[in-house]
């Protein structure tokens, strides 16, 4: 990979910009423990520390230079520690003007700024972790809920990584039965029979592997409801009850809410965007209409609706589907239709009925979800586990059709092809220039 250059000695702020009471900055590469050492006041016990050590210390300015910090160094030898490389990380003070100073005293000895990712790779390269692994890293620090954090570490102790390994094994020991007979065929080998229901059985495990991507991606990427309904009905007090806190104004003035209010909450432990809309109704004001219209654009792009009704008013009502919920407000003071999903904004009333139906409806038709199920987060994996069940499903049907074999081979070797890319063993350097360059800096 051409942007990353493997031989250089680099480091990174592994914490964030911002005052603290400590900060991290990594450093890996061959030497940089030589390179660091004269600008270390105890320079022949951070040579000499073995693996896995702390020492404490201070930071100069270079060789003989003004004190920068104090630090507790922790040392990583060849072949241990994240990157497998020679490496150091510095636990200093979270000093904004502090951080400043040291990093610039590590360009000036030569060391060159990490790139986003550029850790992980390292790691990768080194066999520390497959694509599924480093993949999850970046999953893991953008979790948005316990739920995707959960998963994502499942991810990253190798539980994908198992999974698709096995998968692997069972194919390439068909494809080398195969390929056995497109070697030997001409020396009268037994009467070969393709073992079509172990195919069958891999198709499967893969097609279930990528089915999980839905609710991988529910739990990482989160989900964007929209609360809608005439004016008055009750969203902007519905808005503020959901997010626990007065975000939105309200008030008995129809028309109150001209354009729309967006807030991030988690309901039912999903990461959920919550947009507050203008009421829907007939309107001659400019303003009043312009934000209608994004209502009905916001409606357009939801994952759900929860379309509000006033109990007293009952008129238009959308027809149901799976991304529409109608809710009845209002149900403290007028009767609502027996068996459908009613609340009073003012009492809570029916409130954490509505938050079970919003979760149960987000996460219908998942199956199961528990924590021993491997759920996929990326879209990536995603397209290569379908790209690699359907070129499987090609194979079986010519090995129906009664095609050759060396053409059944080809199918099987692309399948192999699209779990190699999974888990990084032949994925082209510009996909894997992608997929680091969006991880953070210090990862």
């Amino acid at each position: 990979m051409e942007s990353y250059n493997r031989d250089d000695i680099i480091f990174a702020l592994a914490t964030a910009w911002a005052q603290s009471a400590l900060a991290v900055i990594r450093v890996s590469g061959e030497g940089c423990r030589a390179l660091l050492a004269p600008s270390f006041s105890r320079p022949k016990a951070l040579l000499e520390a073995e693996n896995a050590n702390l020492v404490h210390g201070y930071l100069t300015d270079g060789p003989g230079g003004a004190a920068l910090d104090e630090v507790v160094v922790a040392v990583y030898t060849q072949g241990h520690g994240y990157t497998s490389e020679e490496a150091l990380e510095f636990t200093c003070h979270g000093s904004l003007p502090g951080l400043r100073r040291i990093l610039s005293s590590f360009r000036r000895l030569g060391m060159r700024n990490a790139e986003g990712g550029e850790f992980t790779f390292r790691a990768f390269l080194h066999g520390r972790m497959d694509l599924t692994q480093a993949e999850a890293v970046q999953e893991l620090v953008s979790s948005q809920s316990e739920r995707s954090q959960a998963l994502a570490l499942s991810r990253l102790e190798g539980t994908l990584k198992q999974q698709i390994q096995l998968s692997k094994e069972r194919l390439l020991t068909l494809l080398a039965q195969v390929e056995v007979q497109l070697d030997y065929a001409e020396d009268e080998v037994d009467d070969f029979i393709f073992p079509s229901n172990e195919l069958s059985e891999i198709i499967k495990a893969i097609r279930e592997l990528a089915s999980t991507y839905a609710v991988g991606r529910l739990y990482g990427q989160g989900a964007r409801i929209v609360l809608a309904g005439a004016t008055n009905v009750g969203k902007s007090t519905l808005f503020n009850l959901l997010l626990k806190q007065d975000r939105s104004i309200v008030s008995a003035l129809k028309g109150t809410t001209r354009d729309y209010i967006e807030a991030d909450c988690l309901i039912e432990g999903i990461p959920v965007r919550l947009y507050d809309t203008a009421g829907l109704r007939e309107s001659v004001d400019t303003i009043e209409r312009a934000g209608i219209l994004k209502t009905e654009i916001l409606i357009g792009q939801a994952d759900l609706v929860v379309f509000l009704v006033d109990s007293s008013e009952v008129s238009h009502i959308p027809p149901k589907d799976d991304r529409t919920l109608i809710v009845y407000s209002k149900s403290d003071l007028f009767k609502t239709p027996q068996g459908e999903l009613a609340i009073s904004a003012q009492s809570g009333q029916g409130i954490q009925a509505l938050v079970s139906a919003i979760g149960k409806r987000l996460s219908a038709g998942f199956g199961s979800t528990g924590d021993e199920q491997v759920i996929i987060e990326s879209e990536r994996q995603h397209l290569l586990l379908e790209g690699a069940a359907d070129a499987m499903e090609r194979a079986l049907s010519l090995v129906e059709a009664d095609i050759p074999l060396d053409i059944v081979a080809v199918e099987l070797g692309e399948a192999m092809q699209n779990l190699g890319e999974l888990t990084g063993e032949v994925t082209p350097a510009d996909i894997l220039t992608k997929i680091f360059s969006g991880f953070c800096v210090g990862k």
